[in-house]
C-alpha cells in the first residue's frame, strides 16, 4: 500500500496522525486505512529485530510480559475495543482476545510475581495479526463515514487501536532494547544514528514569565487520548532552563563523583529504587575493560558522549540534586507547564506531513537519540524529539476531564501521585505521542527512551491528590450530595437548603451549623444565604470530601457500574454555582452528642437524616436550643429507619408502641423539644434517592420538621 506523504518530492514518511475533519469522507477513510497498515507493518517489522523464537517468550526485564505478549496485545485490543463499540459481532480467537488483553502497565519495581503462561507460538501470534489486519481493513472499508469524526462516533475506536499500537512501537522498542543482546539483530529499517562528537558545555538560557493554555477542544480535528482534552491555564513565572538535554558526558560528572553512591542526593522512593537494584550507572550504559558502550535497539556502540542521557525519573532527580547542590542554584526538573513554556518560547508547531519532522521524531531520521545540539529550536534544543523528558508533574485531569467510554481506564489508574508526565517525544514518538497536544506518564522507576533537560527556577507547590477517590460508600454518598437529579427526584441536600432558607425569611442570616454534614452539599447551598456555615460530621472521611471541595472545588470519584465496572466522575463546585461561597464553609469532624461549647450562636441548625443515627438523640434534643440564638430555627429530617445498630433500643424516640399506643419520632420531637421551641412548619416529606449502582437505588422518604426557638 502507499502510504507516501510527501508527493513532491517523491519522498515516503511515517504517516502522521490524520485530520478527522474536512469535507471528503471518503478521502479521509483512504488516510486511515493506510495509517493504519503503514503503523501495522512498522510494528511487525520491529519484531523483526529479535532473533530466534526464544526471544519472544523470555521476558528481557522481570516486571513485564514477555514480547509474545505485546505482540498479541495490540491486536487483540482492536477486536475487543471494536466489538465494544459495536463495528464488530464476531471474534476471531477468543483465547487470544483474553490472553492478550491486560497485563501491560509496568509493576512496582520490586514485584517479583511470576505469573506462568503457556504462549502460543510465534507463527499462531502472527497468523493472528494477519486476520485481525482483514476484520479492521473491512472495517474501515465498510463503516459508513461521516466528517468530523468525533469522540463519540464509533469510528474513534478504529483511531484508538492505531494510536494505541503506535504507544506499544514504542514501549515494546524499550523492551528489546532492554533484552540480552544474543536475543537480537540488525534490520535495515532500525538503523540508528553514526554521529557522535564530544558534547557540548550545557548553559542557561533565560526564558520569560508568560501564560501557558492547555487541553484540547472535543472539536479538535486530531485524535487525542481522555487526558489532553479540557482545560487548563498557568501563568508561569520566569525561569532558566538549560540549553541542551542533559548529554552522556555531562551525566557522566555526576556519575564520576559518587552520585549513585550519596543517599543524600535521592528522594525516599528514589533511594529505595537504587538500593534494591544496586544501579551504579544508567541502564542503557555497558561497562567495558575498553570503556563504556551505549546499548541501542540491536547493538552496543562505542558511548556517544554527545547523546542525551537516558535514565528514569529517580536518576534525573538525583542528578538536579546534585547539580543544585554543586551550583548553589534551585537545580529541579520542569513542570509541564515550563515544558510548554518553553515550546511556545522555541516557535514550535506540530510535525508536517509533507516534510521531515525539525526534529528527531517521528522515525523521520534515526531508530536511536543523536546528538544533542543536531536539532536547534531557538535559543534551545530538542525542546521536542531525540528522547522524551521527565518532568516534575505527577499526571493529572484537566478541568473539564471525561474518560471514553470505551477505554475508561486508560488514564485513570495514573492519577494516583506516582506516575510522573514526559513531554517533547523520542525519535521514534510518533502519531499522537508527536503532538504537542500529548501527555503520557510512566511511574518514576519506568524506563523508557527518555532523558531530561533542567532548570533553574523558585521550588515548585506541592500538587494535591487528584486520584479518584474509591471508598464505595464514601462515593455512594458523594453523588447523592453532589449528583444529578434521578429519577425526577431533587437532590436532596439542595432540596433542604432550599426549604430552610425559605424558613429564614426576615431572619438574621449570619451562622448556620449543618449538623451531620456528610460530603457537605447542603453546608455549600447554605452558605448562598448565610455569612457563615460550618459543616459537623462524625466521619473524618466525609468530612474531608467537603475540605477538598472547599480547597479544590471540585471532586473525583468512582461509582460501581455493574459487578466490578466502574464508573468515574467529576464534581465542580462552579458547576453548582458555588463557587462564590467556598471561603464562607469550614468543616470539622465532631459527634452531635457532645459538641465542644464554642459551636454556638446559630441561626440555623440543619440536622439531615441524624436523629436516628445517633447513640443518645434525646441527649442531642435536650440540648440543641443552647446551641440556637433565639427566633432561630432548627431543621429536623429523619426517614425514622430506627436501627440497634445505631441506636440502642431504649435510646430510640420513636418507632414503638407506649403503653399500648403507637408513638412515632414525630411525637417523640414534639415531646422533647415543646420545652424550647415551636413547630413552624411541618410535617413534610422530601423524597431522596441513592444510587448503589447504575440499575439499583434506594428511593426514600425523609420527614421534615422545622421548630422556631423561644426567646
Amino acid at each position: 500500500m502507499n502510504c507516501k506523504t510527501d508527493h513532491n518530492a517523491g519522498q515516503t514518511f511515517f504517516p502522521r496522525t490524520p485530520l478527522l475533519a474536512g469535507s471528503d469522507a471518503e478521502a479521509t477513510r483512504a488516510k486511515i486505512r493506510c495509517y493504519f497498515h503503514a503503523t501495522c507493518d512498522r510494528y511487525e517489522s520491529l519484531f523483526d529485530l529479535l532473533a530466534c523464537d526464544e526471544a519472544y517468550v523470555r521476558k528481557s526485564i522481570p516486571l513485564r510480559h514477555p514480547l509474545i505478549f505485546y505482540l498479541g496485545h495490540t491486536a487483540t485490543f482492536f477486536i475487543n475495543k471494536l466489538i465494544l463499540a459495536g463495528l464488530v459481532e464476531q471474534r476471531i480467537n477468543p483465547e487470544f482476545e483474553s490472553m492478550f488483553a491486560i497485563g501491560v502497565d509496568e509493576m512496582s519495581w520490586d514485584d517479583l510475581s511470576e505469573p506462568h503462561t503457556a504462549w502460543p507460538t510465534v507463527a499462531e501470534v502472527f497468523a493472528y495479526r494477519r486476520k485481525m489486519r482483514e476484520v479492521v481493513d473491512a472495517v474501515i472499508a465498510d463503516t459508513p463515514l461521516a466528517l468530523p469524526i468525533s469522540w463519540n462516533d464509533p469510528f474513534w475506536v478504529v483511531l484508538m487501536g492505531i494510536e494505541h499500537e503506535r504507544i506499544h512501537l514504542e514501549t515494546s522498542s524499550v523492551l528489546i532494547r532492554q533484552h540480552l543482546i544474543e536475543y537480537v539483530q540488525p534490520h535495515p529499517a532500525w538503523q540508528p544514528c553514526r554521529s557522535s562528537g564530544a558534547a557540548p558545555v550545557n548553559d542557561l538560557v533565560d526564558i520569560a514569565a508568560g501564560t501557558v493554555h492547555l487541553g484540547k477542544s472535543f472539536a479538535d480535528p486530531v485524535y487525542g487520548w481522555d487526558n489532553e482534552y479540557g482545560s487548563h491555564e498557568a501563568l508561569v513565572a520566569a525561569f532558566q532552563a538549560s540549553r541542551c538535554l542533559v548529554s552522556n558526558t555531562e551525566f557522566m560528572d555526576f556519575v564520576d563523583a559518587g552520585g549513585y553512591a550519596d543517599d543524600s542526593l535521592w528522594e525516599e522512593e528514589g533511594l529505595s529504587w537504587r538500593q534494591y537494584t544496586q544501579a551504579q550507572h544508567p541502564t542503557f550504559w555497558v561497562r567495558h575493560d575498553a570503556g563504556w558502550r551505549l546499548r541501542l535497539l540491536s547493538e552496543e556502540v562505542a558511548m556517544p558522549w554527545d547523546w542525551p542521557v537516558e535514565t528514569n525519573y529517580h536518576e534525573a532527580k538525583a542528578f538536579c540534586n546534585w547539580k543544585a547542590r554543586e551550583t548553589g542554584q534551585s537545580v529541579r526538573l520542569p513542570s509541564e507547564d515550563e515544558w510548554y513554556r518553553l515550546y511556545d518560547v522555541a516557535g514550535l508547531h506540530e510535525v508536517p506531513d509533507d516534510q521531515p519532522a525539525a526534529a528527531n521524531l517521528q522515525l523521520d531520521h534515526w531508530a536511536s537519540p543523536c546528538p544533542v545540539t543536531q536539532f536547534r529550536h531557538g535559543e534551545l534544543y530538542d525542546v521536542v524529539g531525540n528522547v522524551w523528558q521527565w518532568t516534575e508533574t505527577p499526571t493529572y485531569p484537566f478541568d473539564g476531564f471525561e474518560v471514553h467510554p470505551v477505554y475508561d481506564d486508560f488514564t485513570t489508574p495514573t492519577f494516583d501521585g506516582r506516575h510522573n508526565l514526559i513531554k517533547g517525544g523520542s525519535w521514534i514518538a510518533c502519531g499522537n505521542e508527536a503532538i504537542h497536544a500529548a501527555r503520557y506518564a510512566f511511574r518514576r522507576h519506568f524506563f523508557q527512551h527518555a532523558g531530561f533537560r533542567y532548570v533553574v527556577a523558585d521550588p515548585l507547590p506541592e500538587t494535591p491528590a487528584v486520584g479518584y477517590e474509591s471508598d464505595r460508600m464514601l462515593n455512594e454518598y458523594n453523588e447523592f450530595h453532589y449528583g444529578d437529579e434521578v429519577f425526577g427526584v431533587p437532590n436532596f441536600p439542595h432540596a433542604l437548603a432550599q426549604i430552610a432558607i425559605r424558613a429564614m425569611h426576615g431572619k438574621p442570616a449570619r451562622k448556620a451549623l449543618d449538623l451531620g454534614c456528610a460530603t457537605g452539599r447542603a453546608t455549600f447551598e447554605l452558605a448562598r444565604h448565610f455569612d457563615h456555615v460550618t459543616g459537623i460530621d462524625f466521619s473524618a472521611r466525609f468530612i474531608g470530601a467537603g475540605v477538598r471541595m472547599a480547597e479544590q472545588g471540585k471532586l473525583r470519584y468512582t461509582l460501581p457500574d455493574e459487578g466490578e465496572l466502574l464508573l468515574y466522575k467529576e464534581r465542580k463546585l462552579a458547576d453548582l454555582g458555588l463557587t462564590e461561597v467556598r471561603n464562607k464553609v469550614e468543616f470539622y469532624q465532631g459527634d452531635a452528642c457532645n459538641l465542644k461549647p464554642h459551636f454556638s450562636g446559630y441561626d440555623l441548625i440543619l440536622a439531615a437524616n441524624l436523629i436516628d443515627r445517633l447513640y443518645n438523640p434525646s441527649s442531642f434534643l435536650r440540648t440543641v436550643h443552647q446551641r440556637i440564638n433565639s427566633g432561630g430555627v432548627l431543621m429536623i429530617t429523619t426517614p425514622c429507619t430506627w436501627l440497634e445498630e445505631y441506636t440502642p433500643r431504649d435510646a430510640w424516640i420513636g418507632g414503638f408502641k407506649q403503653d399500648g399506643e403507637r408513638r412515632t419520632t414525630f411525637d417523640g420531637l414534639k415531646e422533647t423539644l415543646g420545652q424550647y421551641f415551636r413547630l413552624i412548619e411541618g410535617p413534610l416529606e422530601v423524597p431522596f434517592v441513592i444510587r448503589e449502582t447504575r440499575r439499583k437505588h434506594q428511593h426514600t422518604l425523609s420527614e421534615v420538621t422545622l421548630w422556631e426557638r423561644l426567646a
